[in-house]
């Protein structure tokens, strides 16, 4: 069992009770997912190479498992995260002692060298990209739509999945995708561009949607099935076309591109910050790979001329 039985409780109970508590300790769906999924493959180990308990001995095993499957070092410091939320839990929730969280807790991540960052599109490749889904299919027009949001307005996949048709909205004489529930909760409104919003006009056009989720999944009948569509199939779509283009990319890489593409147009830094909806102009910085340039400072272009004799 991963956590010590309680009075008449089962350890299955006490094992469905805590992930629960750790779930809810998070608000983003994407880290709830990823913990969740962290969590489920850690019990799976345990079971199979039988495991004693949830200890600092059987994580630090663990850990070295994950080692040797060579994952990233950012993804198995997610694993041992969730691994540390549920110790804490469960030592709140009295089915471990604070010894044992705290002994589990003290099992270290792995150092990450540099910070990835990421991998975004030319301005060719994002308008090949944006052209790829072709014909008058229903699917097409959806895709085209979905993908001219995910490079004409930097949106993460969670957003755009539950993107509602009465979040397009008109603000100061432009369209305005209002009140997007981000990261972190924060809220936050993305103006979008015209031929985004024109692609937008067909697929509601074309597919009838009015009010409700902007998005649906298409049957291969080509009828609208549903109301609404997974962070996932966001994914999917957008994985099969960059591969008919040979791109490595995923969406939160189109989140990137706008990112750089507006950077490249001369858009102020603090401007794509509050589009991408990022807390820190520091994480929009490592966005763009921003270095300080000695050749064009800004000290460069103040625009005072002072004559020195």
């Amino acid at each position: 069992a991963l956590v010590p039985k309680i009075e008449d409780k089962s350890p299955v109970w006490a094992w469905v009770r805590v992930r629960s508590l750790v779930l809810d300790s998070v608000s983003s769906p994407h880290s709830r997912r990823a913990y969740g999924r962290a969590l489920d493959e850690f019990r799976n180990w345990c079971e199979a190479s039988f495991a004693d308990g949830f200890t600092r001995e059987t994580v630090q095993r663990y850990r070295a498992h994950l080692e040797s499957r060579d994952l990233s070092p950012s993804s198995l410091n997610v694993y041992l995260s969730a691994l540390r939320r549920l110790a804490r839990e469960g030592a709140a929730s009295g089915l471990l002692s604070q010894e044992q969280a705290a002994a589990v807790a003290s099992v270290p991540g792995v150092r990450q060298k540099g910070r990835r960052l990421g991998a975004w599109l030319t301005l060719e490749q994002a308008q090949n990209l944006l052209v790829t889904p072709k014909g008058e299919s229903l699917k097409a027009i959806r895709d085209r739509a979905l993908l001219g949001l995910l490079i004409g307005c930097g949106l993460r996949r969670d957003e755009l999945a539950h993107i509602t048709v009465e979040q397009i909205q008109q603000r100061e004489g432009r369209w305005v995708l209002v009140d997007i529930d981000g990261k972190g909760r924060r809220l936050r409104s993305v103006p979008m561009p015209g031929w985004t919003k024109a692609r937008i006009d067909q697929w509601t056009a074309a597919s009838g949607t009015l009010s409700g989720r902007l998005f649906r999944a298409v049957t291969q009948g080509g009828e609208v099935e549903g109301d609404g569509i997974t962070p996932q199939a966001v994914y999917l779509i957008v994985r099969g076309y960059a591969e008919q283009l040979g791109l490595p990319i995923a969406p939160h890489d189109l989140r990137r591109t706008f990112a750089q593409l507006a950077h490249r147009g001369r858009s102020p830094l603090e401007q794509i910050q509050l589009s991408l909806g990022h807390e820190s102009i520091l994480t929009t910085e490592r966005y763009l790979g921003v270095r300080q340039s000695l050749t064009d400072a800004p000290c460069d272009r103040l625009g005072i001329e002072i004559n020195v004799e």
